[in-house]
């Protein structure tokens, strides 16, 4: 019995101290990681250059050619093993000369106020367009009208992002839909227009982008669509409360084009141990053209650049291949990602694991994971080796768009969720640009991020039928 508690003891003793020798290997690791991403970074130079000497990079623009073939030249100074451009036909939109709209509240009586076009927007005829307004509080809300309500009217959708929601993409998620369809929608009761409220919980002058779609409604039925300020479309509501017969006035003169050939930018480490096997952590490439997309997207795609580079900084070879994606056209199509996702169906690459980062470049606060509860249950216990970096918050919820198309059974999708509450004051605005980037946060992101891969990739992920440890 004496022998049997002996050993039973020595065998706890051995697995404790390994579990100690892991604990301590891996701390130390991640300690490396973070103290060459904070002492010796190179993310905020990249974004510096991305956003101050191209600038914004709408799809099949020339500012996005220029974004790609320079992250494919500063990817190829990092010595990794394979560096590449996937070809993808992306949609070519351009916005033309800044738009014009005004308040008229009786003939000769006009307040100016600040629109945008949104993305993939018809133009409006070329003197502009004016007619009365609609208020609306939504698409549900836009049924309660009828045909006689909307006809030869422009529909507002004035539904504002939800203010007491702590997860600010919560409250984006609430509202966004009249953005993307709102035109298809009241294009079927006979609008002639549309302008919505932009997704921003601040109170300022700014309209924001973003994309929009028509559906399948024909080209000669399509209206123009535009975003207005939160300030703007305060005014406007007010101003609709005291003269609901007041008219609205605005001139866009955005084009489509032909699609054109654009690239994913990819670079890799190959795996020492199973090479077959790959590890993604990306951003996207492409932006809006109001500002220069430092935190939408030209953070994520820096700070993922930063992690194979602190893998070859710090001399780590991975057991997988670790792949590196900057991906085009998440903004207006999703077609990098889709790209992507086929070539790699194709070639029936495994790839195993994959890490987003599209949420602007602030404080990492954790990530949130689209896995299984096994696969969940090994990422929380490493949860304590992030909490010295006061990164907290491990959920399960979405990933990513330009990862999501890879989701099989076998994958785990993560997103990097930084802290949210001033994301939205930027997104799709001018005021995306650089001297709204703190350099400290950023470099903590791409440190955070890079210790997550090096644990996947060290212990592997978990499928329906055995672990993925090599």
């Amino acid at each position: 019995m004496k022998k049997q508690i002996t050993f039973l003891l020595l065998v706890l003793f051995i697995g404790h101290s390994y579990a100690q020798k892991v604990n301590t290997e891996d701390s130390l690791t991640i300690r490396n990681l973070y103290d060459m991403a904070l002492l010796n970074g190179k993310s905020y130079d990249w974004l510096d250059h991305l956003s101050n000497e191209i600038g914004g990079r709408l799809s099949g623009s020339l500012e996005a050619q220029q974004a790609v073939e320079y992250t494919e030249a500063e990817l190829k100074q990092l010595g990794l093993d394979k560096v590449w451009l996937q070809p993808v036909m992306v949609p070519k939109w351009t916005r033309g000369t800044k738009e014009y709209a005004y308040i008229e509240t009786a003939p000769g009586v006009s307040t100016t106020t600040n629109i945008c076009a949104l993305g993939g927007s018809v133009a409006t005829p070329a003197l502009g367009l004016k007619a009365e307004v609609i208020e609306v509080q939504g698409l549900d809300d836009l049924k309660n009208y009828g045909r006689e309500q909307i006809e030869g009217k422009i529909v507002f959708y004035n539904r504002p992002m939800q203010a007491n929601l702590i997860n600010t993409f919560e409250a984006y998620g609430g509202c966004v839909d009249q953005r993307y369809a709102g035109a298809a929608e009241a294009a079927k009761y006979g609008a002639v227009g549309v302008i919505v409220r932009s997704m921003n919980l601040r109170q300022d002058d700014l309209p924001h982008a973003g994309s929009m779609s028509y559906g399948d409604i024909p080209a000669d039925q399509r209206i123009p669509a535009c975003a207005i300020s939160t300030n703007g479309a305060n005014y406007l509501s007010s101003a609709l409360g005291i003269k609901p017969d007041l008219k609205f006035y605005f001139k866009q003169n955005c084009k489509t084009f032909d699609d054109v050939k654009s690239y994913n930018v990819i670079g890799e480490i190959t795996g020492s141990e199973h090479p077959d096997k790959y590890i993604v952590v990306g951003g996207h490439l492409d932006s809006w053209d109001l500002g220069d997309g430092s935190h939408d997207d030209g953070a994520g795609c820096v700070q993922s650049m930063e992690v194979l580079r602190l893998f070859k900084k710090i001399n780590y070879k991975p057991k997988h291949s670790i792949r590196v994606v900057l991906f085009m056209n998440e903004e207006n199509g999703l077609r990098g990602g889709r790209k992507y996702a086929e070539q790699a169906k194709l070639k029936n690459e495994q790839h195993i694991f994959a890490l987003e980062s599209d949420a602007g470049g602030f404080t990492p606060r954790g990530f949130s994971f689209d896995t299984d509860e096994a696969n969940f249950a090994q990422i929380e216990s490493w949860k304590p080796l992030f909490e010295p970096y006061l990164i907290h918050s491990f959920t399960r919820g979405g990933s990513g768009a330009d990862i999501g198309p890879l989701k099989d059974e076998n994958i785990v999708l993560a997103g990097l969720r930084p802290d949210s509450q001033r994301y939205f004051v930027h997104h799709h605005a001018a005021n995306d640009t650089f001297d709204a980037i703190n350099k400290r946060e950023l470099e903590l992101g791409g440190a955070t991020m890079a210790s997550l891969v090096y644990l996947i990739d060290k212990y592997g992920t978990k499928t329906a039928t055995s672990d993925v440890k090599n």
